[in-house]
């Protein structure tokens, strides 16, 4: 069964920063599309950012723009999020996903993508 794997979540104060990443060693990694989504307590799953197979584009909620970034390293079957001048509100757990689309308005819906991960938590204090 395929699964990615996140790690790098923990408690870190307002205004710090957390680098995600995410292992798939099961996948042919870069044949993929990978997103990160994350869901609070009592919401929806929420699309963070998502970037294409190749690297070549990537896409934010705007409510992370410009405070964090995804990037691959295919060579390394591993997808990352830092995440910088986090606030409160970021706090969620934050999962990894695969084999979506990464394109136009359709990223971050979270029913398209067929592998995800079991979840790191970010917690971000006041």
């Amino acid at each position: 069964q395929v699964q990615p794997v996140e790690s790098g979540g923990g408690l870190v104060q307002a205004g710090g920063s957390l680098r995600l990443s995410c292992t798939a060693s099961e996948l042919t990694f870069d044949d993929y599309n990978m997103a990160w989504f994350r869901q609070a307590p009592g919401k929806e799953r929420e699309g963070v950012s998502c970037i294409h197979w190749s690297g070549r584009s990537t896409y934010y909620a705007d409510s992370v723009r410009g405070r964090f970034t995804i990037a691959r390293d295919n060579a390394k079957n591993t997808l990352y999020l830092q995440m910088n001048s986090l606030k409160p509100e970021d706090t969620a757990m934050y999962y990894c996903a695969a084999g979506g689309p990464c394109s136009g308005g359709k990223w971050s819906l979270p029913g398209p993508y067929p592998y995800w991960g079991q979840g790191t938590q970010v917690t971000v204090s006041s």
